[in-house]
């Protein structure tokens, strides 16, 4: 049952977060940020939310630290490999007809989905014309997307997504094992480009010919939806492609009408030819 004074707490909270750092959670689903701050703030050992907002406000570290409970920090190589081999069979081949090609993931967490469409660009002999751009909020996710650094028990089921998502060689090629950890390959690092982006806040990110944002849109009221997807529209050529995540739709936005269902049940759009 909803607190109303917890309601008052957590809309303070958001406010102040947004004055004070410039990170804007107030248009998120409640409902997410509810569950989420609940988390957080028995980490942090506060009783209230207030408590949890004066800490937050007069300590950056904690802030910080209260970003990972905030932003989704759970994904796997080739995570959802059917998205992957819809990629692979369906949209690479019209990739391949431009000369370079630039792929932004935004909300890229610790780089897995980024690292994943650069092996499957290899695999498919499109690497050395593309670019990967990984976008997100939380500095701590960027740094570990830079480092391609993952613990090796996950391994495994990577590898099952890799095979599954239609993989053309061996996992293994693509990371060193050492230490009980993988380091994706250097040569796959050099072709990313981390950097901060807020899709709440920012503008107009480059023009690219494949945009990835999944399951980052669940976690938005209609306005931010609408919001995030303009800025997709606006950041993508002619005849771009849009992938989102399996519980996300443009159905209901506004932009809807710029796009084309490419791929109904990956959820796969095509920005349209016209203006």
């Amino acid at each position: 049952m909803s607190n109303p004074t917890e309601d008052i707490e957590i809309r303070l909270l958001l406010e102040g977060i947004f004055r004070r750092y410039h990170y804007d959670f107030r248009g998120y689903s409640m409902a997410s940020v509810k569950r989420r701050l609940a988390q957080a703030r028995e980490r942090f050992g506060c009783s209230t939310y207030s408590r949890l907002q004066d800490l937050v406000l007069h300590d950056a570290a904690a802030f910080t630290s209260l970003l990972s409970f905030l932003t989704v920090q759970v994904s796997e190589l080739f995570r959802d490999p059917a998205y992957f081999r819809a990629l692979r069979e369906l949209v690479i081949p019209h990739l391949k007809t431009y000369p370079s090609i630039k792929v932004w993931v935004a909300g890229c967490s610790a780089g897995e989905e980024l690292y994943s469409l650069a092996i499957l660009f290899r695999e498919e002999g499109i690497e050395d014309r593309a670019m990967f751009y990984g976008t997100d909020i939380n500095p701590e996710a960027l740094q570990k997307a830079e480092a391609g650094v993952y613990e090796l028990d996950r391994i495994p089921q990577f590898t099952r997504n890799h095979q599954l998502s239609g993989g053309k060689s061996s996992l293994a090629e693509y990371y060193t094992a050492g230490y009980g950890a993988a380091i994706i390959d250097k040569s796959l690092r050099k072709r990313a480009v981390f950097s901060d982006h807020s899709l709440v806040a920012d503008s107009v990110f480059g023009e690219m010919q494949l945009i990835s944002c999944r399951n980052v849109l669940i976690y938005f009221d209609r306005e931010l939806q609408d919001r995030a997807i303009g800025l997709f529209k606006d950041s993508l050529v002619r005849k771009g492609f849009l992938g989102l995540g399996a519980k996300e739709s443009l159905r209901f936005s506004q932009h809807a009408d710029a796009f084309a269902e490419f791929s109904r049940e990956e959820r796969i759009y095509q920005k349209r030819g016209a203006v």
